[in-house]
């Protein structure tokens, strides 16, 4: 199934992250497909985080304001990339930002 929008893959992440959490027994018959899946889900939610920074720094440019969107570390940004991003626990139940 592929993913279009950034909620519908971000649910995919927790979907898998919680099966990974609740397996008391490594199934490798389903591994591959949620790792699969898991990649492609969390390419997408790379790709609308990239855009959503591209049009803020256009927006805010436009406006004349400087340093707004720099106001998150680059390094900070380049992680994103690096690692896969923290998902919440069982608890949280609601998206990050």
């Amino acid at each position: 199934m592929a993913t279009k929008t950034f909620k519908e893959a971000y649910g995919v992440l927790q979907q898998h992250a919680q099966t990974l959490r609740d397996q008391k027994e490594p199934n490798i018959d389903d591994l591959l497909t949620i790792v699969t899946e898991s990649v492609d889900a969390y390419k997408v939610c790379q790709q609308r985080i990239e855009a959503v920074e591209k049009a803020l720094e256009k927006a805010l440019s436009d406006t004349g304001i400087k340093g707004a969107v720099s106001a998150v570390p680059k390094d900070a940004v380049g992680e994103t990339k690096k690692a896969a991003p923290d998902l919440p626990t069982a608890d949280d139940g609601d998206i990050p930002f």
